[in-house]
Formats: C-alpha cells, sequence, structure tokens
C-alpha cells in the first residue's frame, strides 16, 4: 500500500474514487490524501507489489482473472471505515459485490469526464492492459475503438456508484476542492428499489450546487435521460432564494437550463396550470433559448431525453412531477425539495397529483423519479409555519414505525432536522419498498390524512397540508381508542407530543357532520367505504376497514374546538 499520514485508531469514513482511465484517480487521490493528511491507498499499486510485477505483467502473465482476484481480495480488506483515501482501478466498482465492500466503509465518488476528453488524456494508451491489442478489451482495430467500446460498457456502473464529481473543464485543484467538499458534507444516499428497477435518494448539503455533477453522470439512457434539455420548475417564492444556486451548479457541469417560475400556493395546484407547464415545456428551447421562446416546435423543446427537476415545496414537487409523467408520455423526473415537509412525504415513492375542487389529489399518477436530491441548507429559510409542517409529517413517521424517532420528540432532543429526516425518510422508503402502488402496507403512510384532506377541501386549500395532517393525527389517535386498537395512554402521548410541538389538535371551524361529508371523495375510499388508519402503540399502526360513520362523528366531535 502507499500511503499518507498515520490511520491510527481513525475509524471516520474512507473516500474511494474511482472512474475510467483518465479521470485522474491517482492524482486527485494523492491529492485529497495530503490536504486531509489522510492514509492513501493506491489499489494498483497496492497489488503490483503483491504480485511483484507490474499490472501489464499481471495481465499478459496471468489474466484478468487473476488480477480480478487480487483486487477483490483488497478491497475486502479496505472494507472497513479507516480514515483512508483509496483509489480504485477503473474497474475495480464495476463490481457490485466491490461496490458493496467498499461502500461499508466510506463514500463512493466517481470521477467523471466527457469521453473526448478523458481520450485525450489517455493519448494511445498502450501501457493500460485494458486497451491494448491482446488485452481484454476485445480485438478492436486500434486503442481508440476498445477505449469507446470499454467506455459504453462500464458506463452503467459507474453511473451506479452514489456520488459524482465531473472533471471534464475542472483543474485538478478544483476537482480535488470538490471531493473533499463532498465528503466534508457528510452525505447520505439511499437506492430505492421499484418493480421496474431502482432510483437514489440523496441527503447532502450543498446538493444543489452538486445536482448537475450527478445528473451529468446519468446521461447514458438512465430512466430515459440521454443528456437533453434540463427545465427546472419553481414557484415565486422559493426561486428568488434557490434559483440560482441550482442553475449556476448545473451549468457548472455542462448543462443548458431553462427556468419556470410559477404562482405560489396550493391554490395553483391544478390541471390548468399543468396545461401551461405543458406550453412552457414546448417552448423550452436547447442552448440559448428559454422557456418563453418564441415558436412551438417540440423538437426544440423538452423531449425525453431532457429532465424535468422540480424545485420546490410539496405543491411543485407534486404538479412538476404530475406535468412530468404526463408530457410525452413521461419525460424524467427530479424532485429537488425545499421543505421540511416535501422532503419527508412528497419527494418519495412517486406519488404525483394535482388537486380538484372536490378532493385533494383526486388526479395524479406514479411515477418513478430519475434520482431525488434533498439539500438540508435550503432548510434554513424556512419559514416557521413551514417548520411546523415537517415536523408533523416526521411525527407521523415515527407513530407509524420508529418508536426511538417519536421518543426523541418526548425527551426534548429532536433538534438536529437532518436526523430527523434522516430517520423520516428511511420509515417511508422501507414502506414503498415493501408497496409501490398503495395495495396494501403503504397506506399506513396516510396516517391522519383522511380527516386531513376534509379539512383541505373544506377551507379551499387555505389550511397547510402539515397542520391538517397534524389535526388529522389527533383524530386518528382518538378513533383508535373508540375501535380498541390503542390504549388511552398512547392517544395522550400522540397528542402532547403534537401540541409541545406548536402544532394544532382541534379543529372548530365546521362541525363534524359537515367534514364527515367532506371525506366523500376521498381517493382512499374502496367500494365506497373509508379506510382509516389508526395507532395501536408507538410504532404501530393498523388500517381499520370499515369504520361506522358514528364512530368517526365521535372522533371528531373529540377534536372539536380549538387549541388554547
Amino acid at each position: 500500500m502507499t500511503a499518507r499520514g498515520t490511520a491510527g485508531a481513525d475509524a471516520s469514513p474512507n473516500i474511494v474514487l474511482t472512474g475510467f482511465m483518465g479521470s485522474g484517480k491517482s492524482a486527485v487521490a494523492r491529492a485529497v490524501a495530503e490536504r486531509l493528511g489522510r492514509p492513501l491507498v493506491d489499489m494498483d499499486d497496492a497489488i503490483a507489489r503483491r504480485a511483484g510485477m507490474s499490472i501489464p505483467d499481471i495481465f499478459s502473465r496471468q489474466g484478468e482473472g487473476a488480477f480480478r482476484r487480487l483486487e477483490r481480495a483488497l478491497c475486502e480488506e479496505l472494507a472497513a471505515p479507516a480514515g483512508r483515501v483509496i483509489a480504485t482501478g477503473g474497474g475495480a466498482l464495476v463490481d457490485p459485490s466491490n461496490r458493496d465492500l467498499l461502500a461499508r466503509g466510506g463514500h463512493l465518488i466517481c470521477l467523471d469526464g466527457d469521453p473526448e476528453e478523458l481520450l485525450r488524456r489517455v493519448g494511445d494508451g498502450l501501457g493500460r492492459p485494458m486497451l491494448r491489442p491482446d488485452g481484454p478489451a476485445g480485438s478492436a482495430d486500434d486503442a481508440e475503438a476498445r477505449f469507446r467500446a470499454l467506455w459504453r460498457e462500464r458506463r452503467p456502473a459507474y453511473a451506479d456508484i452514489p456520488y459524482h464529481v465531473d472533471t471534464t473543464v475542472r483543474s485538478q485543484e478544483e476537482v480535488v476542492d470538490a471531493v473533499i467538499a463532498l465528503a466534508a458534507a457528510e452525505p447520505i444516499s439511499w437506492r430505492v428499489s421499484t418493480p421496474t428497477g431502482a432510483y437514489r435518494v440523496y441527503l447532502m448539503a450543498g446538493g444543489l450546487e452538486r445536482l448537475g455533477d450527478e445528473l451529468r453522470a446519468r446521461d447514458a439512457g438512465a430512466r430515459g435521460y440521454s443528456g437533453g434539455n434540463v427545465v427546472v420548475v419553481s414557484d415565486e417564492n422559493v426561486w428568488p432564494l434557490h434559483g440560482e444556486r441550482l442553475m449556476a451548479g448545473l451549468r457548472r457541469a455542462g448543462l443548458a437550463p431553462r427556468e419556470v417560475v410559477l404562482p405560489a400556493g396550493e391554490r395553483f395546484k391544478t390541471l390548468a396550470t399543468v396545461s401551461d407547464l405543458y406550453e412552457r415545456f414546448i417552448d423550452a428551447g436547447q442552448a440559448g433559448g428559454s422557456a418563453h421562446a418564441e415558436g412551438h416546435s417540440p423538437s426544440a423543446g423538452l423531449d425525453r431525453g431532457g429532465a424535468v427537476l422540480a424545485l420546490g415545496g410539496g405543491v411543485i414537487t407534486d404538479m412538476a412531477g404530475f406535468a412530468a409523467a404526463t408530457y410525452m408520455r413521461g419525460v424524467p423526473l427530479v424532485p429537488v425539495p425545499t421543505s421540511l415537509l416535501a422532503m419527508v412525504d412528497a419527494s418519495v415513492g412517486g406519488k404525483v397529483a394535482v388537486d380538484h375542487p372536490r378532493g385533494k389529489n383526486l388526479i395524479g399518477a406514479f411515477v418513478e423519479p430519475l434520482m431525488v436530491m434533498l439539500d438540508p441548507t435550503v432548510l434554513d429559510t424556512l419559514p416557521e409555519v413551514e417548520r411546523l409542517a415537517g415536523l408533523a409529517e416526521i411525527i407521523k413517521a415515527g407513530v407509524i414505525a420508529d418508536p426511538e424517532l417519536f421518543a426523541a420528540f418526548e425527551k426534548g432532543s429532536a433538534a438536529d432536522l437532518r436526523w430527523l429526516v434522516a430517520r423520516a425518510l428511511q420509515v417511508k422508503i422501507d414502506v414503498v419498498q415493501e408497496d409501490p402502488y398503495e395495495q396494501g402496507r403503504r397506506m399506513v403512510l396516510n396516517l391522519g390524512h383522511t380527516f386531513a384532506h376534509a379539512l383541505e377541501v373544506l377551507e379551499d386549500f387555505g389550511l397547510h397540508h402539515g397542520l391538517a395532517v397534524s389535526i388529522g393525527m389527533a383524530a386518528a389517535a382518538h378513533l383508535g381508542v373508540i375501535r380498541g386498537h390503542c390504549s388511552t395512554e398512547t392517544r395522550d402521548r400522540i397528542i402532547a407530543v403534537l401540541q409541545a410541538q406548536g402544532l394544532p389538535t382541534r379543529y372548530g371551524a365546521h362541525p363534524p357532520e359537515t367534514i364527515y361529508r367532506a371525506m366523500a371523495a376521498d381517493k382512499k375510499r374502496r367500494a365506497g367505504r373509508l379506510r382509516f388508519i389508526v395507532p395501536r402503540a408507538i410504532g404501530d399502526v393498523v388500517i381499520d376497514p370499515d369504520v361506522p360513520e358514528a364512530d368517526v362523528l365521535a372522533a371528531l366531535g373529540a377534536i372539536a374546538g380549538s387549541d388554547t
């Protein structure tokens, strides 16, 4: 092993750099290790030392299989976190088992680059065993053809690496800065499995600036994206706060994004607004154009090879997502939620929708996103009502399946928003992976929602969804006691936690009978019957499929009035 610094008892995450030949893995890893004073491991150097011969000699004398076995053994040794900076060979993490091994102990970062630039850096490539005429890349006529064939072969594996830094136009110093900043952000990512594939959800500080690199890494046709137009949909409240940060990162990655800024508010979450979005997508021209450009040629606008980025709260996430799911029968979607509520609710699970005057989210679809980017730094500008609304959904996650999360609120130790988001997201991801299309288990995520949606309709969507969910959870807790599913102690704990956070637990604007009638259009009805999710204990809820009207009215009566 090539080492710099002293590992000591450091158990911090490793920084693992990988990428195609020419991306600068070894040089960048060396500079990162020197800058941070960390031990450096160059895997190719370590393998050559152990074998007592160069990498080309291992390939020519023993074959690629022998080299890959040595590589796998070294990955097993390096799996534990030890504060190392590790440079892998270009093919080391093509093997998913090696990716899994090194991911256990650190952050996997892929150094990307435009293939033409990487080819220029590689030169004739004859010193690289994968490009030699007698090498394992095949019998193509020249090194350039073998380079391009190997690039195409490895692109899907590189795209599956969690984190990316594009090196095409950055200097080595800028790449080193980007790698160090990424590792310092302590990113978290989840791979969400779906019936048709998978997508990644990122939680990382500075994610707005880094989204361009992650998007570029998926321009090989993942989820239909092939490097085409990028349209950012936002609203007039969010755009001035975060729009330029996102756009600057996209441009730095070589993209030419166009923005569409909509009026803010739930009352605009309608088919009429979606129809306007379609027009904007058609008008979203190539580089140099704009969302307001003259002409309506579909070839000049957003196409299936492009992507829609939804920058905003739940309204924008739902509405831009629905537009993306239905425009040209579907274009790739990237939710970039900017509210606490959207981060833990609308961003994950692929449910997109718009409202109808007779019901919330009545017109919608399921869509698998290309990826999801959550940047906790955007929460610094969050209004108090948005913070409260998000806390309601996080408390809901604790009631559904995370007693430790709920207990943190009871103990008064739930102050770290990043930790809260991560815990709540884990609950939702676990549920949606089990039931992606809401045919069974996923219905538990609707705890309090049947009540909440009725209140929102009665308030003409003027009541914030998160606050309505808080009231709905209180009603569901009362219903749990009435139906014999939970104890009064469980009910009281739920209501006490909501009230301690300053969340509403009562509603007096309309009588119970009116609220009950407003539930008639709830999309969770089956065979004309309402189903309610009610708690059994903290961390355990049940679907009650046939609740008598009298019991619902009793629960609504229990929350009648106003919080004092």
